[in-house]
């Protein structure tokens, strides 16, 4: 099928994977793709690889960033809608479809939908969340500007072709209270780098690490060791008084509150300090991915506590290594919560996609993706996680009877994949 299809997102390429999974299925179906977004953070390499997608990387205002709050604000519309119409409207072949992420919804979806009406294309939006929820969060609901995306947001959103959801939820909110019609769910599934590792794996994944990060490496004089394995011969083995690997992902934003974890993890440390017998639940370390704007807040809230058997780094992973040190961990947390209540952490679809259980803060939807005391556990507040986390962890490595409960369920998740999904769901709207 020989058609041009526009993928746009106004963000880091490489920090957006839902949208480099787009591209890289619609490369895959045989269509062209012009890929548009800011330059930053390196792609998958699997992006990199297809012949069929071109990158049009933009640069995004950041010489703006000295004006006074509100003409940088206006500048900054205005140097968008210019950005966005050059490379729409001349910067890329005519495309048939024109695939937008959203949010951010200002100016993205105005201009993307009439640059489709100039050059003839389809505009297809996949929601992700919404704009004026996320706004919301810094400005209160209530405000005028956050009124006014809202205005903004459903006005243009009606406009689309076609749209695709993250949740069913999602899907159900647009059609009843947007009167937006054509929409699809389109569930975040992990691409086929997403999986478990056997343990060879675990051990060249954490010795990568242990060239960066101290408290990966061993306690012992052979460089071959590190805190969870050691090499004896040609074998691979897990030590057996080895620390317990938590794994938390995160953009850093208002919407996700660390401090919930770091109190739940000084929870832990004070039980194992005040039990007789500590050996009952394990030492931890605890892995916080991601950048963001909230990253050096939080560092600093981590250097001042003062635990002894809980270690704490927070690095920015390749993207070829983010899934490999998902499989090697055996405990995931999620403190993402929904701006909107209707869309899913892709984290977790990531952790799923690995096979690793996910304790995960509660909000309305999350029920379409965690499964409480089936592949996972979900929790109210700090004190809550704090219980689930002894729960699960009391008798490590040697007792995990629930945390292999929740590995053994979560086979079924992760037979279905990204490819497969968007196959049944995304493919037909672009052959339309």
């Amino acid at each position: 099928m020989d058609r041009n299809i526009c993928v746009l997102v106004l963000g880091d390429i490489g920090r957006s994977p839902r949208m480099q999974y787009h591209s890289i299925s619609l490369a895959k179906a045989g269509l062209k793709v012009d890929l548009v977004g800011y330059a930053g953070t390196k792609p998958h390499d699997a992006l990199i690889d297809q012949t069929n997608i071109k990158i049009h990387a933009m640069q995004p205002p950041t010489s703006l960033n000295g004006l006074p709050g509100l003409l940088r604000y206006l500048m900054k519309a205005i140097y968008l809608v210019l950005q966005l119409s050059i490379y729409l409207m001349f910067r890329i072949s005519k495309p048939d479809f024109l695939l937008l992420q959203n949010p951010p919804a200002f100016p993205t979806i105005a201009v993307a939908w009439f640059v489709c009406r100039l050059r003839g294309s389809k505009l297809v939006i996949d929601w992700h969340n919404y704009g004026y929820t996320i706004l919301g969060l810094t400005l209160g609901k209530q405000h005028i500007l956050v009124r006014l995306s809202k205005w903004y947001e459903r006005f243009f959103g009606r406009l689309s072709d076609a749209n695709f959801c993250v949740t069913n939820a999602m899907r159900d909110d647009l059609q009843k209270n947007w009167s937006i019609n054509r929409a699809f769910t389109l569930y975040d599934r992990p691409p086929a780098m997403f999986k478990s590792l056997d343990l060879e794996s675990k051990h060249k994944i954490i010795s990568v690490l242990a060239n960066e990060y101290e408290i990966f490496r061993g306690d012992s004089s052979n460089s071959q060791d590190t805190a969870f394995t050691y090499k004896d011969g040609e074998t691979i083995k897990y030590k057996a008084d080895r620390p317990a690997l938590l794994i938390s992902s995160t953009s850093w934003t208002e919407d996700e509150d660390f401090s919930i974890l770091l109190n739940a993890l000084e929870g832990y440390e004070n039980l194992v300090n005040n039990l007789r017998n500590s050996k009952k639940y394990p030492r931890l370390i605890c892995v916080i991915t991601g950048k963001g704007p909230l990253k050096e807040y939080y560092q600093e809230l981590i250097q001042k506590k003062s635990f002894k058997c809980i270690s704490i780094c927070t690095p920015w992973l390749k993207a070829e290594d983010y899934p490999k040190i998902l499989g090697a961990a055996d405990l995931g947390v999620c403190l993402h919560k929904s701006s909107s209540g209707l869309d899913l952490p892709m984290k977790v679809v990531d952790m799923f996609g690995c096979g690793l259980p996910v304790c995960a803060i509660s909000f309305d939807c999350l029920h379409e993706l965690v499964k409480h005391e089936e592949n996972g556990m979900i929790f109210q507040n700090e004190q809550e996680l704090c219980l689930q986390m002894q729960e699960l962890l009391k008798g490590f490595p040697d007792q995990q009877r629930k945390i292999d409960l929740f590995r053994k369920n979560l086979k079924t998740f992760q037979r279905k994949r990204w490819e497969e999904c968007w196959r049944q769901t995304a493919y037909p709207v672009f052959c339309s």
